[in-house]
């Protein structure tokens, strides 16, 4: 009878750890069905880039308030984690409170004061940040790209952040407040008081112990199971970014911010017109140009779609969405991974993609979207994890010009000007230089 809580605990930990391993393996498989490419040079900048805008959540101070409440939760969630290992070995093992008979007293009781310190952080800034979304409202929180499931996901979330911090420091209380008492195999472990949790003791003292014991054991298995539940439910959240900030980062393209990505089939075609002694003899057309589906998107830009925090610093940024046009960047990175996701369900399903007749062009961004960037790159500058909306947006209006010939008749009277006359004006390329005689 003594193994069952042992067991019980390794059959929820093996059911948990398998279903979050099967959803990563998915977005992982999703992710890797755009193209390739190579983002593997200046691995000294990328690591500096990982560092300074993962970890160190550099974007994030440019609201300094803002910035050191978003840091408690983040160091909360990191650092607390190793309490979390000790849950887990405890539950293997059937011991109580490993780490206190591994490492000396005083560094342990240390590390959980510190942690319990963080956990009412959390709780705090938790409770404050979900009066800026339900009561105070600010306008990035109650835009219509978190109409439904998005804007209840950050509730959630937050929510449960609080239950479990709440719980780690109840648990924490009736343990210290046994062990002072000597009941049972409390005993064995003497910690001493904690520096929050202490507060508690006040509240326990009408209850008999065998009760404190309860309430511990039932903390307890709620705190880790409650881990484990959400631990399974990132993969499905906005807060999947807590996992994928930091290869984003790494991955972050290098380039200059705003310089666009030549199309080298395209530069082919022009030099082998102008030179036609250059183009190979077996050169085949290009398959397509640009990006109608995610399928045409490269890795990054999936990846791109599945970090996202879905904070709409980069749509508040937008010139085009504060002056009323219909684009959010936010709502890009949206759309384009439900269209994945649901890319992923249809393989799921048939184990092979089958055409359904929808694309990411069109059925989930619309022409009107698209027109509105004006190419600034004010959202990826916002971006606090080095999402690039702008990339996803100059594929797919490159589709629109260059497979569906769509765009507006000013576009194409330019285009036809710098074909014809190698500027956007329309006057002979002899005359370009006339401005200076005037």
């Amino acid at each position: 009878m003594q193994f069952i809580p042992q067991l019980l605990f390794i059959a929820i930990l093996s059911i948990g750890s398998f279903l979050f391993y099967k959803k990563a393996n998915e977005i992982r498989r999703n992710i890797l069905l755009g193209k390739d490419e190579d983002l593997s040079d200046n691995k000294q900048a990328r690591w500096k880039n990982l560092m300074l805008l993962a970890l160190g959540q550099k974007k994030m101070f440019k609201n300094p308030l803002v910035a050191v409440m978003h840091l408690i939760i983040y160091a909360g969630f990191i650092i607390i984690n190793v309490e979390v290992l000790e849950i887990v070995l405890d539950g293997i093992t059937g011991k109580h409170r490993i780490f206190a008979s591994l490492i000396p007293n005083g560094l342990y009781s240390f590390l959980i004061n510190f942690f319990e310190v963080l956990a009412l952080g959390v709780i705090v800034v938790c409770v404050i940040f979900l009066v800026r979304r339900n009561v105070i409202k600010l306008k990035r929180f109650i835009s219509k790209d978190l109409n439904g499931w998005p804007r209840s996901d950050a509730n959630y979330i937050l929510i449960t952040e609080i239950i479990l911090m709440s719980l780690f420091l109840k648990m924490n209380a009736c343990d210290t407040y046994l062990q002072a008492n000597n009941f049972g195999h409390y005993a064995t472990v003497q910690t001493g008081n904690f520096i929050i949790s202490s507060h508690y003791h006040t509240f326990l003292t009408g209850f008999s112990f065998h009760t404190i014991e309860l309430f511990e054991r039932i903390c307890w298995w709620l705190h880790i199971v409650g881990i484990f539940a959400f631990l399974n439910y990132l993969p499905y959240s906005k807060h999947l970014h807590i996992l994928l900030a930091f290869p984003n980062a790494y991955y972050a393209r290098l380039q200059p911010q705003g310089q666009i990505k030549n199309m080298p089939a395209i530069q082919n075609e022009v030099l082998y017109a102008m030179q036609p002694e250059l183009a190979p003899k077996d050169a085949a057309a290009p398959a397509s140009f640009g990006a109608k589906d995610v399928f045409d998107l490269s890795w990054k830009n999936l990846m791109d779609a599945y970090s996202c925090t879905e904070c709409g610093r980069c749509s508040s940024a937008c010139p085009a969405n504060i002056t009323g046009k219909l684009l959010s960047p936010r709502a890009i990175m949206m759309k384009t991974r439900d269209r994945l996701e649901e890319v992923g369900k249809n393989i799921n399903t048939k184990k092979t993609f089958q055409a359904d007749n929808k694309s990411l062009l069109h059925d989930y961004i619309s022409v009107e979207e698209l027109r509105a960037c004006t190419t600034c790159n004010a959202c990826v500058e916002a971006c606090p994890v080095s999402i690039s909306p702008l990339d996803i947006i100059v594929e797919l209006r490159r589709s629109l010009v260059m497979e569906e010939s769509n765009s507006p008749q000013e576009w194409n009277s330019m285009f036809s000007n710098i074909e014809n006359n190698f500027a956007p004006w329309k006057f002979s390329p002899d005359e370009r230089d006339k401005w200076v005689e005037a």
